[in-house]
């Protein structure tokens, strides 16, 4: 592995703070312009078989979902790969905390959840650097309180 490499796989270290750092603060102009591509594609099986497809749709979705939820979200242990110069994959463990207000959710579920699993990630290099291409979110185990 080179420099250039090593540059590359810290600056998608950097982009994903911000991935998480704009999600708890629900910034998704940050999100739009700083972390994913136009094109971007999300999937959350849980949620649905099939992944959202454009950074609008994604924030489309999301943002009303999160709106009064307290969320902390973490990243660990990444393991990247420089696939070409501006190609990347990315494997994160990931553990979040949601906290629910009563009557957010339509199943009447509130307080606090708890979730552990992976973050699938491809990223492209551009004009304004790395950007999430796509990421699916794989979880081990959910847990309430």
């Amino acid at each position: 592995m080179d420099l250039v490499d090593l540059a590359a796989i810290e600056a998608i270290k950097k982009l994903k703070a911000r991935y998480f750092y704009f999600i708890d603060h629900k910034d998704w102009d940050g999100w739009r312009n700083d972390v994913f591509t136009p094109d971007a594609s999300m999937l959350v099986p849980e949620d649905r078989p099939e992944p959202r497809i454009g950074i609008e749709e994604i924030i489309t979705y999301l943002a009303p979902i999160l709106e009064g939820v307290i969320t902390v979200h973490h990243g660990h242990t990444p393991q990247i790969e420089i696939t070409s110069p501006t190609t990347a994959t990315g494997l994160w463990a990931m553990e979040d905390v949601l906290i629910w207000p009563t009557g957010k959710r339509a199943d009447g579920f509130s307080g606090r959840m708890q979730g552990y699993g992976h973050y699938h990630e491809t990223y492209v290099h551009g004009p304004s650097g790395w950007r999430i291409k796509s990421l699916k979110l794989t979880r081990l185990h959910v847990r309430p309180g």
